[in-house]
């Protein structure tokens, strides 16, 4: 082929687009590159860099880098120069940055691009007081030499943030500071047409060595292949914070991260935190921190509203004494609610009639009187709802003046602002109603403890009818001098516990778990219980248990024990796998009529109503503080480890690890009566009560049918 034809067919694939090739590698991949993130490409995905830290300074993130390992911020150059291994003949460099305070006679390397066999730069940016240096590697000689760069008067170390656009073209290098008026230059040696970057690596902060290691923070470092940039980057507002590729860490994320994750990227800030009453919360004041000192809390401003980060736990300290109610008679029971639009109310059921059980409204930080309600030995209230219409229902021990004997279920007018009666049902010396909703129906079940001196009867459950407007029989289930029913749901399963406390002969008998299945409920589990007297189920994290309280044990074929009322009340816990609950914890009570379940804060608490210990009433109620762990600690309530009980502990493993542990913060002294009912506390006003109260069972009587009381303690957490 003649010398014309050869130059011809080259020039040919040239101008349809084959492009120069130069070791299997076109020019034109050399031309054609894409902004080039050099601080991304350091950072992993997912995390950081071992010798990265993020710092936050006036609200921008950047990078401070160790000098302990500078090899470690270093990549090779082939992960940016994927097709070509020339570096670009013009290109500009944009870097955003903070500097610290830079000795004399000292230089910073901002980044460089060495090869792996020289300790030569082919490529770097560095910074000397009020100076910057450009330096490139000519390869004009044979030997080759490295060319320096210099800008007199840039003065970065300010403790400011600064965005620096470097285009380098030829012989033409120029630098723009904060999008101001650039300083140009002109120098002899010509950046090179084709400086190979073959087995070269970009090196971050550093110059491969300890020595010149960047100081200050980095926020961004990008080389962008072509003309000058400046055009490009100087659009923002802030001209110092102005950005072209910024990594993801050190962009803005939320302040406070979704569903309470860890955030993924923490960083570190020298922010100033505002003490005081509560600041406005404003872009203005985006990032900035403030302390309650009230509350001992630190927030965080995210641009329209305080974020909590760190607060002091709510701890339970201790039980104080808050409000006596001075009730008509002796209480059996308490049921605290609240009316929408109306308030905070307390129905006491009492044992007398005349004048019948109370209700009392929270006015100005006390409950007082608000209703009365004829009622017969009232044991129990339950207020519930259905609809927009307002129910209480009370249970009733005995017969009324004409020998009847029902229980009633009363109604809120909203007229008259008062409860006034709306259906009666027949029952048995009735102790307890629980209300509950199954696939979307009402329902209201009835506890029937005897008629008569049987006490093996039947308890009704009754299901809301809504076209008559009333409660209808649904179904009965046979009961032993029943005391209490407690329903709770698992997933999608609903289920009703029943205490069984006597059936004539003994209190030594089982009480039974029942399952919603079909239409109706059916016998899911029975437990040996002893003058069970209530149930409580209650969650920590995703396990479920359930706790009975064990009244007294009696059994008229037995010789008698030394103590019919020094007896363990249980906990069980649901194992998913045996689909049954199974034994978890006994604790030692006397006479046990009532369990409640609250927390405060993280902590949990289970607080039993002891009666009796055979011997006086005047016993303390008990509260117990859940701990978990192999070897629980003993920390807790004001000393509580001088004083705790040990744990009989089952051994750690699985989901069998922790237990109840009894702590000194009793609901009462011992010259207080003691309790029957702690029920749950809610917002009113300055205070949270808990009521208790008192339910003594009588000594003289083997079983517990006719109780005395006392007035109502109300105390405060």
């Amino acid at each position: 082929m003649s010398a014309p034809l050869l130059i011809w067919v080259v020039l040919l694939h040239w101008a349809t687009g084959g492009g120069f090739v130069w070791g299997g590698r076109t020019w034109q991949h050399c031309t054609d590159l894409r902004p080039l993130d050099i601080l991304s490409e350091v950072v992993p995905a997912g995390g950081l860099a071992r010798g990265m830290r993020v710092f936050q300074v006036q609200g921008v993130r950047g990078f401070q880098l160790a000098a302990s390992r500078p090899r470690a911020l270093g990549f090779p150059a082939s992960r940016l120069f994927i097709h070509c291994d020339r570096f670009p003949e013009e290109f500009s460099i944009i870097v955003t940055l903070r500097v610290l305070g830079v000795p004399a006679k000292r230089n910073e390397y901002i980044f460089t691009l060495m090869a792996e066999e020289s300790p030569s730069v082919l490529v770097g940016l560095r910074y000397a007081p009020d100076k910057l240096h450009f330096l490139f590697w000519s390869q004009e000689r044979a030997s080759g030499w490295q060319t320096r760069v210099t800008f007199h008067n840039v003065s970065l170390s300010d403790n400011q943030w600064h965005t620096l656009v470097l285009a380098v073209s030829g012989q033409s290098f120029s630098l723009t500071v904060d999008c101001s008026v650039p300083k140009d230059l002109v120098v002899e040696t010509p950046f090179p047409a084709s400086l190979s970057v073959k087995r070269a690596s970009f090196y971050l902060g550093n110059r491969r060595r300890r020595k010149g290691v960047f100081t200050g923070l980095l926020r961004q470092l990008v080389l962008l292949p072509g003309a000058d940039a400046t055009p490009r980057v100087c659009t923002a507002v802030n001209f110092k914070e102005a950005t072209l590729s910024v990594p993801t860490v050190l962009q803005d994320v939320p302040a406070k991260p979704a569903s309470n994750e860890v955030l993924k990227y923490p960083y570190e800030t020298d922010t100033k935190v505002t003490l005081g009453s509560r600041p406005p919360c404003t872009k203005q004041e985006k990032a900035q921190f403030w302390f309650n000192a009230s509350r001992r809390g630190l927030y965080l401003c995210n641009g329209s509203a305080w974020i909590s980060l760190l607060e002091v736990k709510q701890r339970l300290d201790y039980v104080e004494e808050y409000q006596s109610l001075a009730t008509n008679s002796e209480t059996m029971g308490v049921e605290v609610f609240t009316i929408p639009k109306v308030g905070l109310f307390a129905a006491t059921a009492n044992r007398y009639t005349p004048p019948g059980s109370a209700i009392y409204k929270w006015t100005d930080g006390k409950f007082v009187p608000y209703q009365n309600i004829p009622t017969y030995q009232a044991q129990s209230w339950k207020y519930f709802t259905i609809g927009k219409k307002i129910f209480l229902a009370v249970a009733n021990f005995e017969q009324n003046d004409r020998g009847q004997e029902f229980s009633v279920i009363y109604k809120w007018s909203r007229r008259k602002e008062k409860f006034i009666t709306y259906q009666r049902i027949t029952t048995h010396s009735a102790r307890d109603w629980e209300a509950f909703v199954i696939e979307g129906e009402a329902f209201l079940a009835v506890v029937n403890h005897r008629e008569g001196n049987n006490h093996n009867i039947d308890s009704v459950i009754y299901r809301w009818n809504p076209r008559t407007g009333l409660f209808e029989t649904n179904q009965t289930i046979p009961t032993s001098g029943a005391y209490d029913w407690e329903f709770f749901t698992i997933g999608p399963y609903s289920f009703l516990a029943v205490a069984n406390t006597f059936n004539g002969t003994s209190t030594k008998i089982y009480s039974h778990i029942y399952i919603w299945l079909s239409g109706s409920f059916q016998l899911f589990q029975s437990i040996l219980t002893f003058g069970a007297a209530d149930w409580e189920v209650f969650r920590i994290g995703d396990r479920v248990f359930l706790a009975v309280a064990n009244s007294h044990s009696y059994d008229s074929g037995m010789p008698a024990p030394s103590n019919f009322y020094a007896i363990n009340s249980s906990i069980y816990e649901l194992n998913i796998t045996a689909q049954m609950f199974v034994k978890f914890q006994d604790l030692l009570t006397y006479s046990a009529l009532d369990w409640e379940f609250f927390s405060v804060g993280d902590d949990s608490f289970l607080v039993v109503a002891n009666s009796f210990d055979g011997f006086t009433f005047s016993v303390n109620s008990i509260i117990y503080r859940y701990c978990c762990g192999r070897r629980a600690g003993l920390g807790g309530l004001g000393g509580c480890s001088q004083q705790e009980q040990p744990c009989q502990e089952p051994p750690c493993g699985g989901n069998l690890c922790g237990c109840w542990r009894t702590c000194p913060g009793r609901i009462d002294r011992n010259e207080k009566p003691p309790g029957r009912d702690i029920l749950r506390h809610g917002e009113m006003g300055d205070a949270s009560p808990t009521a208790r109260l008192s339910r003594p069972l009588s000594g003289a009587q083997l079983v517990p049918q006719e109780l005395t009381a006392l007035p109502v303690q109300v105390a405060r957490l």
